[in-house]
């Protein structure tokens, strides 16, 4: 299964929240959503976070097995 917990942690230390990625980035309050309770997001939205915050796709997303 894919977790977002390096995403939290990512935000984290670069000052961002989710608000920051709704309001100021353009990211949807349904995706954010997804995110949170663990749903797939597309890979263009993986791209877009990396590019918000600076880094690499396994500072958002890692596979975690069930």
């Amino acid at each position: 299964m894919i977790s977002y917990a390096p995403l939290w942690r990512t935000m984290k230390e670069r000052g961002e929240s989710t608000y920051t990625l709704i309001n100021r980035h353009g990211i949807s309050s349904a995706t954010v959503s997804r995110m949170r309770n663990g749903g797939g997001i597309s890979t263009a939205k993986i791209d877009d976070l990396c590019k918000i915050l600076h880094c690499r796709v396994e500072d958002v997303i890692e596979y975690v097995e069930d």
